[in-house]
């Protein structure tokens, strides 16, 4: 029996599931610098969904199944479990993660590719769990796709022994060093339904994840977006991108490309309803569930 965590879509024969973890009620410049809580409360659009009377903004944490076929792909894995992290919220977590995904069909070994869309902390997280001590990869039977230049980021990064890329070390080297990882370009093709978009600037090879089938068509984002509401002001940088000039050139042609309703937009931080479409509105965006 799914667990209330899990939510489910069908783009033509490829079914999307959604796998929630936790989420945040915050500021909104802990996560847009340069926002106020006055800008977000212009947009009323975004309210009750997205965000608070008050102006904060609603994020949420969640990984997407997507299955066609017999294929079990993961895109991202979200927190994990029994990690130190910078922040309290994503430290030493225990979330039923493993079971809500085996509560929809998809034990942790049927899984056959886990996708990364970045390698960011609550992108990579259960990629492992751990056991005896020990950090071993959660989908043993998976190929764990990472961006080739997206790894030489954070390769490089390594000796600076830094919890800011402890989730490097607990997360993505044990995969590595497990034979199970394949380093591929950010134009990628997975399947027949499903290929990868490059969106650099939030990383250096940060991708969306495009899914077609029967003439229908979605993008899981990524963090292209973190919330909604930098489809109304998408020059926000978050405080987390690498290149926020380029992301948020990245982000408006994105916006550009799949205005009025071209692509079902799967918000990988957006609490429900997460999937909706762009649509332009004035000078800039919304996003719209109906």
């Amino acid at each position: 029996m799914a667990s209330q965590h899990t939510k489910s879509w069908n783009v033509g024969d490829v079914k999307i599931t959604r796998i929630f973890e936790t989420q945040d009620q915050t500021d909104c410049s802990f996560l847009l610098p340069n926002a106020t809580a006055e800008m977000v409360q212009k947009h009323q659009w975004l309210r009750p969904h997205f965000a608070s009377p008050e102006g904060q903004i609603i994020v949420w944490f969640q990984a997407f199944l997507v299955t066609f076929g017999k294929r079990r792909i993961m895109v991202d894995t979200c927190v994990g479990n029994d990690k130190i992290r910078e922040f309290e919220l994503f430290t030493k977590t225990r979330t039923s993660f493993l079971e809500d995904l085996a509560s929809v069909g998809c034990p942790a070994d049927t899984i056959d590719t886990v996708l990364c869309t970045h390698l960011h902390l609550d992108h990579v997280g259960w990629n492992t769990k751990l056991v005896n001590g020990r950090w071993v990869p959660t989908f043993p039977h998976a190929r764990y796709l990472f961006g080739r230049s997206e790894w030489e980021y954070w390769k490089s990064r390594l000796p600076e022994k830094d919890i800011k890329v402890e989730h490097i070390t607990d997360s993505v080297v044990p995969i590595i060093e497990a034979g199970l990882a394949d380093f591929v370009e950010p134009d990628h093709r997975v399947a027949e339904e499903m290929w990868l978009e490059p969106t650099p600037g939030h990383t250096p090879g940060h991708v969306s994840v495009h899914i077609a089938s029967r003439g229908h068509h979605a993008v899981i984002s990524g963090d292209i977006f973190h919330h909604p509401f930098q489809f109304a002001e998408p020059d926000l940088p978050s405080a987390f991108c690498i290149d926020g000039q380029l992301a948020c050139k990245t982000r408006r042609a994105f916006l550009a490309r799949y205005e009025d309703r071209k692509a079902l937009l799967v918000g990988t931080h957006f609490p429900d309803p997460t999937v909706g479409w762009i649509i332009r509105d004035t000078r800039n965006w919304r996003f719209s569930s109906d």
